[in-house]
């Protein structure tokens, strides 16, 4: 998606998180450039909040200024630098952070967490097919040593079931009561054993608060950020990341 200003002034590097304070996470410029830095990442904020809301028919949209102000959800921004004539353009959008839950499994047994929660993710049309989707998703997983089944799921569309099916093999979903949604993984530990039915959280640590370096993980060797390059169709042009 392209603004009005360059987007690469604003949002410096292909990977940014953006918090409560609307500061991006690799901010490194005078202070009295933070005002209008802010303002321009809300517009960016809100004009993507509302493109995926419209994408899943939504009456109101799931990402706002308001909504991220006042939560401790990340959005992790990607970004086409050299979209735009080089001015830059949003590739794609993904909101997450931690829930307090109560789980059911497919025996119906109940437990209390506190885990991932994938709240809005979205990729504008003209992106998708490029690998921007699947950028994104694995930045979530790199940068907070997750595993895909770990995560809770808000209403997914068909588009987003089918993208996690696809790239991360996760398929026949638990639907819960107020319909979101976890997978079979969700209810083992790390050992693979069984969650106990106690109230438990599965995870402690809070989301990794530091700046996103791209290249292989340490915590999860399995993810390496790349940047999507159009040049390169054959691994970054499947035949479409959100089918």
């Amino acid at each position: 998606m392209e603004f009005r200003f360059n987007v690469n002034e604003v949002l410096k590097t292909p990977l940014v998180k953006i918090g409560n304070s609307l500061i991006p996470s690799d901010y490194a410029g005078p202070r009295r450039m933070l005002y209008d830095t802010i303002s321009k990442v809300g517009e960016i904020v809100n004009e993507m909040g509302s493109a995926s809301a419209k994408s899943q028919g939504l009456l109101r949209p799931l990402t706002t200024t308001d909504k991220l102000k006042n939560s401790q959800h990340d959005l992790y921004l990607a970004v086409d630098q050299t979209a735009n004539y080089g001015r830059g353009a949003v590739a794609g959008m993904l909101k997450t952070g931690k829930k307090s839950l109560y789980v059911l499994d497919r025996l119906g047994r109940e437990y209390q967490v506190k885990a991932p929660f994938l709240f809005d993710f979205y990729v504008p049309e003209n992106k998708q097919r490029m690998g921007w989707g699947k950028f994104l998703y694995d930045s979530l997983l790199w940068q907070n040593d997750l595993e895909p089944a770990k995560i809770a799921y808000d209403q997914p569309t068909d588009a987003l079931s089918n993208f996690l099916s696809k790239h991360y093999g996760l398929s026949d979903a638990v639907k819960q009561p107020t319909r979101f949604v976890v997978y079979d993984g969700f209810f083992s530990n790390e050992e693979g054993q069984p969650m106990e039915t106690t109230k438990s959280e599965i995870v402690e640590d809070d989301f990794e608060e530091d700046k996103i370096p791209l290249g292989r993980s340490r915590r999860n060797p399995k993810y390496e950020l790349v940047i999507p390059d159009e040049d390169e169709e054959e691994m970054y042009r499947p035949k479409n990341l959100l089918e």
